[in-house]
């Protein structure tokens, strides 16, 4: 494909803002249409749009939208338990399409969409805007060229604000949202495959709501979602993975600490700041010999967007897949393996367990 790409997007909530925004600085891209049965949230993505809202046709639902013959390539935003209603109409008109994570709520509907984008020509991407942070883009490259030796253990740790209200707060409620160790740490998970080369074969999490939530009521009902967590995932390699969350802690001066230690160094990457701090190994008594620099961030992406100029990068590589110039990074199948490592993570604070992924099908 040349020329201009022409974006849907489903779901017009507050991602669907960042998204609106970094399209707005992606070369050859215009958003041609919207639809969200909510008319306040189609208010938020004109308002995102500016004085280029009088080019976006609004729509109800999906189905309507791919219908139109408005689009090439859809953004699907939507709350994460309408995915695979969401998509059908979506893959039955072949477009490309960019899903926000969780890829679904559930394995059932997450290897529906893996059956489905393998069916597709068009290009299917699950939306992992972490992979993208330059900082952390830098640490995976460093951390598989070897220079830390061979990886053994990998810990990733963020302390960070509490969710943030949605339409209907629906993501006060795991049933909505897949639970916070779907819906927030997907990502993670996904980072952890990404850095590991391998797969999850055994998990534990010890969880809880212990701060965030405890005096809202929804209906008579009180939110169920983890505000905090320790989650340790086994590979079949050999290597342990550490999660470390709270989501009443930000005050914290990094939101997110990703740290690999292998038989010869550490290597960390601290998000904000944008450090990345090497420390080989010198001996008992040995003299320590850090090293340390920034990754800077272009300022065009920042400024887009709250996930360290991320979601920018992301766009660029997914609009070069979609003129067929570039691959596919993050696949439907990745989405649901992250998805996998979430379900059991929640199924093991639940019941307070290890859950062998063998038990889910993986």
């Amino acid at each position: 494909m040349t020329g201009v790409v022409r974006y849907g997007i489903v779901g017009t909530g507050m991602m669907a803002g960042e998204h609106i925004r970094n399209l707005a600085v992606t070369r050859g891209a215009m958003v041609t249409a919207l639809a969200d049965p909510v008319e306040s949230s189609l208010g938020w993505a004109r308002s995102a749009l500016g004085d280029r809202a009088d080019k976006a046709v609004a729509f109800s639902d999906s189905t309507a939208l791919a219908r139109s013959g408005l689009v090439d390539a859809v953004i699907v935003a939507s709350p994460n338990n309408t995915h695979r209603r969401v998509l059908e109409p979506l893959f039955d008109a072949g477009l490309a399409i960019l899903c926000e994570k969780p890829l679904a709520t559930t394995i059932e509907d997450a290897l529906w969409i893996v059956d489905q984008a393998a069916k597709s020509a068009a290009p299917f991407w699950t939306a992992m805007e972490y992979r993208y942070m330059p900082p952390t883009v830098e640490f995976i490259a460093e951390t598989l060229s070897g220079r830390i030796g061979e990886l053994r253990m990998l810990s990733i740790r963020e302390h960070r604000f509490p969710f943030l209200p949605k339409v209907g707060n629906w993501n006060r409620f795991a049933s909505n949202s897949g639970g916070t160790m779907v819906e927030k740490c997907c990502h993670f998970f996904d980072l952890m495959r990404l850095i590991v080369r391998s797969e999850a074969v055994r998990v534990y999490c010890s969880g809880a709501m212990d701060v965030n939530h405890l005096d809202e009521r929804y209906d008579g009902r009180q939110p169920d979602i983890m505000d905090n967590s320790f989650t340790t995932v086994d590979f079949a390699n050999g290597v342990r993975a550490m999660l470390d969350l709270s989501m009443f802690a930000e005050g914290a001066e990094n939101q997110e600490e990703i740290t690999a230690v292998g038989d010869k160094a550490r290597l960390d990457v601290l998000i904000p700041s944008g450090s990345i701090v090497y420390s080989p190994r010198v001996g008992y008594l040995g003299a320590k010999r850090v090293e340390r620099r920034v990754v800077p961030v272009d300022e065009t992406a920042l400024k887009v967007g709250t996930h360290h100029g991320s979601t920018y990068y992301q766009h660029q590589k997914f609009i070069a897949a979609v003129r067929g110039e570039g691959p596919v990074e993050v696949t439907a199948r990745d989405g649901l393996l992250a998805v996998a490592i979430g379900t059991a993570a929640e199924i093991s604070a639940r019941e307070k367990r290890v859950v062998m992924m063998a038990e889910l099908g993986f």
